[in-house]
């Protein structure tokens, strides 16, 4: 039975990895943490707009860039990380113009959720605890998740439908990837949340006219980043938090209000697309996450 989160308990001694925390709710959720007394490094492509956060905050907290849209400095960035209890997995691109990622993948589906999945897999060996996704209320306005083109080569480009299949595409990882950790035995694990909606710039970078308005709609509808962020604060740090609920706001169709337990499509349910999935991203990042950690398909 999901319940409202509690206050975040005290986080001395617990190292956390949040990708994209050079602003948005990256910069909330390091602000919390550490002020919790927890050890947070911010993995940022862009390192000077992170130094000039983490310089404002106080805390244990350092910097190390991280592209989630190339595969080869994900593999560096993970060659050079330590031990560390729990990766936040929050960066993300939002209806942006179509380009691609350094590997030649559609750059939402690339960094929302192939960047992430070969990151998780690269790390796993070194995260103590658990693993937390990032997706959103928009995964639910997709009714198909094209395995067989996700470079857009034989489709033409719509931005606003890479955006929700990128967000399927990360609910799915962090389910199948609780499926793996439970059927294995591993003492890990993997949280899907969504944040509801809130002003966190993500969708103003769309370089077209609605730039210019939806922010200020966003402020008017949804909720502040501070609430936004509880979600993956919550799944982040209760002790209890139950792996298999899917996190987030309550209130007005989900966007906004206390976290608990919230609905997600039939799609995301479907575990045969799960495992299609999980092979489709190994196939296209080359990583396979360590066996001793998860298994395969039964």
């Amino acid at each position: 039975m999901a319940r409202t989160p509690d206050p975040i308990p005290d986080q001395h001694g617990r190292r956390f990895v949040i990708t994209g925390a050079n602003g948005g709710l990256g910069e909330v959720v390091t602000r919390t943490l550490a002020a919790r007394g927890a050890t947070v490094i911010m993995a940022c492509r862009d390192t000077k707009r992170g130094r000039d956060i983490a310089d404002r905050l106080v805390g244990d907290i350092s910097v190390a860039a991280l592209d989630l849209a190339d595969l080869s400095d994900i593999r560096r960035f993970a060659r050079e990380c330590g031990e560390f209890d729990v990766l936040i997995n929050n960066a993300g691109l939002m209806n942006v113009p179509f380009a691609r990622t350094a590997d030649g993948f559609e750059t939402q589906f690339g960094v929302n959720h192939l960047g992430h999945f070969a990151l998780t897999g690269l790390l796993l060996d070194r995260i103590q605890d658990r693993i937390i996704s990032l997706s959103s209320i928009s995964h639910g306005w997709t009714k198909a998740l094209p395995l067989d083109d996700l470079r857009f080569e034989r489709r033409r480009y719509s931005r606003h439908a890479a955006y929700p299949e990128s967000k399927l595409a990360t609910l799915i990882f962090g389910r199948e990837l609780q499926r793996r950790f439970r059927e294995s035995g591993s003492p890990l694990r993997s949280y899907a949340v969504h944040p509801g909606v809130a002003p966190t710039g993500l969708v103003a970078k769309t370089q077209t006219p609605l730039d210019y308005v939806a922010e200020p709609f966003i402020r008017l509808v949804g909720q502040s980043r501070t609430a936004a962020a509880q979600s993956m604060l919550y799944a982040a740090t209760a002790p209890d938090a139950d792996p298999d609920i899917y996190w987030g706001p309550t209130k007005l169709f989900n966007t906004r209000g206390p976290v608990s337990a919230c609905p997600s499509s039939a799609l995301s349910q479907d575990r045969a697309l799960w495992q299609q999935l999980w092979a489709a991203s190994e196939r296209a990042t080359g990583v396979r996450f360590p066996a001793s950690a998860v298994i395969g398909e039964n």
